[in-house]
C-alpha cells in the first residue's frame, strides 16, 4: 500500500535539514490526550517523519502515515476527459489506494495542513474518510492557512516535540492550492461532533476536531 506505513522508520528523500520551531496550542492539548492514554492508533498524513515515528512509538502508540499531498499530485490520478471534456480525477481509485487501512480505526488523525495542498475534487472525499475510518470520540488536528503569500505557504515536513513545540522542515515543492476562513473550515468539518480553534501568530489555524 502506497504511503502507508505502522511502527516502522521509513522515513527518506532530501532536502532542506533546517528545521524551525513553532508553538503550537494544538500540538500542545493533542499531547495532553497522547499521555493520557495507552496504545492508541495514530494517523499521521504528511511527508515521513522518522522522528515523529520513534516519539510516538515511545509513548507507547501505533503511528501510520500516509502522505495524501504529495500522493494527491502524481499524474496517474488524472483521468483523460472524452474529445473536448477536462480530465478528471481518480477520486475513488486514490482513496481505496490510499485511505484504504484494512479496517483499521484511528483515535488520532494529525492532518496537518494537507488539506490546503489537495486538489479540489479530492478535498471533501478525503475529509470524509478520514471521518469514517476515526473512532468515536477520536481527535484530529488540522493546520489551515489563511493567507497565500509569504514563507509559511511552503510545503513543509512537520515534526513532533515533547514541548507545545512543532519543528517545520521544508520539503518538497507542493503549491498552496486552499486557504480557509473559520467558517469555511467548520463547513469542512462539519461532520465532526466539535472543534476548538487556537490563536496563532503566523497565517496558520489551528483546530482540533472531535469525531
Amino acid at each position: 500500500m502506497r504511503s502507508f506505513f505502522g511502527n516502522q522508520d521509513k522515513a527518506g528523500g532530501s532536502g532542506n535539514t533546517t528545521k524551525t520551531p513553532r508553538h503550537s496550542s494544538g500540538w500542545a492539548q493533542l499531547l495532553t490526550h497522547l499521555r493520557a492514554n495507552e496504545s492508541l492508533r495514530i494517523l499521521d498524513i504528511g511527508p515521513t517523519s522518522s522522528s515523529n515515528i520513534n516519539y510516538i512509538t515511545g509513548l507507547g502508540h501505533s503511528v501510520y502515515m500516509a502522505n495524501l499531498a504529495e500522493e494527491a499530485a502524481r499524474p496517474e490520478w488524472l483521468v483523460a476527459g472524452e474529445p473536448g471534456e477536462a480530465s478528471h480525477y481518480d477520486v475513488d481509485g486514490f482513496i481505496k489506494s490510499n485511505l484504504d487501512f484494512s479496517g483499521r480505526i484511528f483515535d488520532v488523525v494529525i492532518l496537518w495542513d494537507a488539506a490546503d495542498y489537495l486538489p479540489e475534487p479530492l478535498l471533501a472525499p478525503i475529509m470524509d474518510r478520514l471521518h469514517e475510518v476515526m473512532q468515536s470520540g477520536g481527535k484530529m488536528l488540522a493546520f489551515f492557512h489563511s493567507k497565500n503569500t509569504g514563507p509559511e505557504v511552503a510545503f513543509r515536513r512537520y515534526h513532533l516535540t515533547d514541548t507545545d513545540v512543532v519543528d517545520m522542515q521544508l520539503t518538497g515543492s507542493q503549491p498552496l492550492l486552499h486557504t480557509f476562513n473559520n467558517r469555511q473550515i467548520e463547513k469542512l468539518l462539519e461532520k465532526f461532533s466539535g472543534t476548538k480553534f487556537f490563536l496563532a501568530k503566523d497565517s496558520l489555524r489551528e483546530v482540533v476536531a472531535n469525531r
